[in-house]
């Protein structure tokens, strides 16, 4: 009895020392770091594949997967051997000399997504950035349109980034509030609107572009009609005007596709790409266009210290072929299919949860709440403790978006504590 005791003593301390490690590091970020996040309280400290785990040694299954940066699974050691590789030799030149990499990589990248050139940036906003640049740049020097008066038709609860010029066409009250005065020059639509779109198309003279997210991520996985995206280009192609794809959250096999534009087979003008450009283990991103639209940049116009430099070269070339050699696109499509239908099954049954949407997997369900509520955060927590992690978006919307490495098995296994959480809200 006594070694009984002794050990639930000893148990019980270190329950608290290892819980002091989660609230040192959580006080550590309220009181030094800017409070521009709600992170779920749970502190991470190592991943693997589709699992993360705590500074208490728990597990989890990562069903966000750092906002579909992780698509090839937490430190894939391909990804981690190239960028460890290239560490030892070269990181940074910056664009004023060449270096042996980024050729390669442009090469590469070019071929991947059939496309005849890239520019490489760091993260998703700067390229988004970089993609209204080159549009700007394109109407006025081939469309001929009048300096300063170029228009990108965007569309109505997009999430493209957070800067200045990108939340000024946002219309998020949380990033927009007290950050003005905004930019203009931009045009803003219903998603999924064809009739909109036609409509700014022909009342507006001076539009270089129309820029969208083949499925509205952040809003609460959105996903188009049938045909709108392919009849969206055709509208730009008829107005001359370019199609540009922000495929930061959804490209890279997230949706079952290579690209989501390539489940209507439409090729974007320009293509906006990040996140899982790397596996989630060095920040890159790339747009991508034909030479004609892309040779409006020239020296000077457009830079950046880091982008193309040969570290995240290296990263991002087996970041790509990870996901072309483990099939990624096929598994996310497959499985995606699996959690569509067991989710479909329950909610039939459900007094909590409205639907399920999404395409391969990227995939959202939609509480039975207001915006306002705190219901879906409530049932994150409980995911938590259950061992696996999401986080709501828009107040009553969980978006469901594991690694692409999962297995079948270890998806049956998720869905059945996203059920087992579910009723206990019921």
């Amino acid at each position: 009895m006594q070694i009984g005791k002794t050990f639930i003593f000893k148990f019980f301390i270190m329950s608290v020392v290892e819980k002091s490690l989660s609230q040192e590091a959580i006080s550590l970020e309220n009181k030094f770091g800017a409070h521009n996040y709600h992170p779920l309280p749970v502190v991470l400290e190592r991943g693997e594949g589709v699992y993360v785990w705590d500074v208490e040694g728990k597990r989890y299954y990562d069903f966000l997967s750092a906002y579909s940066a992780v698509n090839q699974g937490h430190c894939h050691p391909k990804i981690v051997s190239a960028l460890a590789n290239q560490a030892q030799k070269l990181t940074l030149t910056s664009r004023a000399f060449y270096n042996d990499m980024l050729g390669k990589y442009e090469q590469f990248a070019a071929n991947y997504f059939g496309f005849d050139k890239l520019l490489p940036m760091n993260t998703g906003a700067e390229a988004v950035e970089t993609a209204i640049k080159i549009c700007r740049r394109w109407a006025y020097v081939e469309k001929k349109i009048p300096e300063n008066q170029a228009e990108i038709i965007v569309c109505s609860n997009n999430f493209h980034g957070r800067t200045t010029t990108i939340i000024s066409f946002s219309n998020d009250p949380v990033a927009r509030k007290n950050f003005g005065p905004y930019t203009q020059g931009f045009i803003k639509v219903a998603y999924d609107d064809l009739e909109a779109l036609e409509h700014a198309l022909k009342e507006h003279a001076n539009v270089a572009g129309f820029l969208v997210e083949p499925i509205q991520g952040e809003a609460g996985v959105y996903v188009p009609s049938d045909g709108y995206l392919r009849k969206a280009k055709a509208l730009c192609e008829q107005y001359n005007v370019l199609f540009i794809a922000d495929e930061v959250q959804t490209g890279i096999a997230r949706t079952g596709k290579l690209l989501a534009v390539d489940h209507e087979e439409v090729k974007p003008d320009v293509l906006v790409l990040g996140k899982a450009l790397s596996g989630g283990v060095y920040p890159v991103s790339a747009v991508l266009a034909d030479s004609p639209i892309m040779n409006v940049i020239t020296p000077g116009s457009h830079g950046s210290t880091f982008g193309g430099n040969p570290l995240a070269a290296a990263v991002a070339m087996a970041a790509l072929e990870v996901v072309r050699d483990e099939h990624l696109a096929e598994n996310a499509d497959r499985l995606g299919h699996i959690f569509r239908d067991e989710l479909n099954k329950y909610i039939e049954h459900s007094i909590i949860v409205q639907k399920v949407r999404g395409k391969g997997l990227l995939n959202a369900i939609v509480i039975d709440d207001s915006e306002d509520g705190d219901t879906a955060w409530n049932i994150c927590l409980r995911l938590r403790d259950h061992g696996l992690l999401a986080k709501p978006t828009h107040g009553n919307i969980i978006r469901f978006a594991p690694p692409l490495v999962m297995t079948e098995t270890q998806l049956r296994d998720c869905i059945s504590i996203i059920i087992k959480t579910l009723k206990e809200f019921e």
